[in-house]
């Protein structure tokens, strides 16, 4: 069943291997009976984001009835329908009733229990066994994956608890996973000791260290543009590029979520895990294959080769109101805005900076990447204050890909102006329902593809950049500016932009176009 870009539908289709290019045929899913277990599953990011994500697996049919069975574990104390009347109305058509919400709601069973103590788990993997033999699984051959909706505190205690209690009894094919969510730590030192106490727990391909925006649709799409595309090939190189942007813009504040917020800011909540991702994918080289293993690889070079930041190439910033939240310090530095300057030192990126920039309760709500390229030498039309030609990938909202260029005006005289070359998801794709991205990073899980996950050594060099500037915001050694909400932020951030080398283009506005 076809539906418009974005919207619910509920299709049942197989498992296909071509599904995923980086399979390489070696990830596809055993035969073994499958449990998810949702830790945290009465929590906020369980009911908004793992369920529906699990219920679309579902109605894909990634998830059939018989091979699999979700369990939920909280401290909360309630039933197996309570839990599903909590999910019911996060699912797409929920309330309508539907055979398909309730047949999926069916298979959801709850289990009360501590976070850190046996006789919780013992009752949940009993539950699980009793599943599985009810299926007639074989023992050790069945699939068990954790999911830790939970903050990243109780992780080890979590995990020391799996491992003790809930593993797989032998070894017949069948596995146990864990997904673990951001963030991963508050800097170098916590990272790496919560890393540390999970690494003694479980291997290295057991763990999924989760960023959700490795899993979005357009961020999924750079290895292809850059690496299938021979026009992009010689382009992609200092010699070529000016500067390239990365970055996301909310148009509200923390909306009741500042005492949370305010442990982390938007350099840990944002710059320091999702931007730098999309750096990397960005900045690589091109790996030896689609392996997972070969393409984060490529991804730990880009950052150990990034040089540490500057002072006077970041410009931090706290939105005017920000500290009316009864859950904020009133002394409170954190910033709600920030943009640094990265330098990549190697052979393709000498001398061009890569601007991070991220903030709240701004002009705007979007997130792309900007690739700004240098001016054409000898410009014969003398059109260089029109803008310079820049790719841009619109992540999010309106999915797009566009190419700014400068054309000759229609009509009888020989002017310019800029105009685009524009791929727009909705208009080129219609019919085509776009995953959430916690729907990819799933599935990538049951099949045992990391390549859209962080492994540790990549986790280690994204804290080792970052975390000398948070020590000294931490300490109030680096002020953050007022700005005004709405605003495009502190007017210091676009005059870095301009030292830096960004040339912003004056009288172009791009437009999704309409159907």
């Amino acid at each position: 069943m076809a539906s418009p870009l974005g919207e619910w539908h509920c299709e049942k289709r197989p498992f296909a291997k071509s599904e995923s290019f980086a399979n390489n045929n070696e990830n596809v899913p055993e035969t073994g009976f499958l449990s998810i277990i949702v830790l945290g599953a009465s929590g906020d990011l369980a009911k908004k984001k793992t369920f529906p994500a699990l219920f679309n697996l579902y109605c894909q049919g990634f998830l059939q009835l018989n091979d699999v069975h979700i369990f939920g574990y909280a401290r909360t104390k309630i039933s197996d329908d309570d839990l599903r009347d909590r999910i019911r109305g996060y699912l797409p058509h929920g309330n309508d009733g539907t055979k398909d919400v309730e047949n999926f709601l069916l298979l959801i069973k709850y289990v009360s229990g501590s976070y850190d103590a046996p006789e919780g788990f013992q009752a949940l993997d009993k539950a699980i066994s009793e599943h599985e033999f009810s299926k007639q699984s074989t023992e050790g051959s069945s699939r068990r994956l954790f999911y830790l909706a939970l903050p990243p505190s109780v992780y080890p205690p979590v995990c020391r608890m799996i491992k003790s209690y809930c593993m797989n009894k032998s070894d017949l094919g069948g596995w146990t996973r864990v997904v673990v969510e951001k963030p991963f730590g508050k800097d170098l030192e916590s990272a790496e000791e919560l890393s540390s106490q999970i690494g003694e727990l479980f291997e290295e391909p057991q763990i999924y260290r989760i960023d959700h925006y490795l899993g979005k649709e357009l961020v999924q799409n750079l290895l292809v543009l850059r690496f299938a595309n021979r026009l992009f090939l010689p382009l992609w190189n200092r010699d070529n590029i000016a500067n390239v942007q990365i970055v996301f813009r909310e148009d509200f504040g923390t909306e009741g979520r500042g005492g949370y917020f305010d442990q982390y800011g938007i350099i840990r909540d944002i710059i320091q895990n999702h931007l730098l991702q999309v750096l990397c994918l960005v900045a690589m080289e091109k790996p030896v294959s689609l392996k997972p293993e070969h393409i984060r690889d490529e991804k730990v070079k880009v950052l150990q080769s990034v040089l540490p930041i500057k002072d006077e190439e970041v410009v931090l910033g706290q939105y005017e109101g920000y500290k009316d939240d009864p859950t904020v310090p009133d002394d409170s530095n954190t910033p709600t805005f920030a943009t640094a300057i990265l330098h990549i030192h190697n052979e393709r990126w000498e001398g061009v900076p890569f601007i991070l920039k991220a903030g709240k309760a701004l002009n705007s709500r979007k997130a792309e990447i900007r690739v700004q390229f240098k001016d054409v030498p000898g410009d014969i039309f003398r059109c260089q204050k029109q803008g310079r030609n820049e790719f841009v990938i619109r992540l999010q909202p309106s999915e797009a890909i566009y190419m700014k260029l400068t054309v000759k005006q229609p009509g009888l005289e020989m002017s310019t102006a800029q105009s685009e070359l524009d791929l727009s998801y909705t208009q080129r794709y219609q019919g085509v329902v776009i995953p959430e991205a916690y729907e990819r990073l799933i599935l990538d899980t049951i099949k045992g593809d990391q390549q859209h996950f962080v492994r540790r050594d990549e986790l280690k060099a994204a804290w080792e950049i970052f975390t000398p500037l948070l020590h000294r915001i931490d300490k109030g050694e680096f002020k953050s500016l007022p700005y005004k909400p709405g605003s495009r932020g502190p007017a210091e951030a676009d005059q870095l932009l301009e030292k830096v080398g960004y040339v912003q283009t004056h009288g172009y506005i791009w437009i999704p176009p309409t159907l």
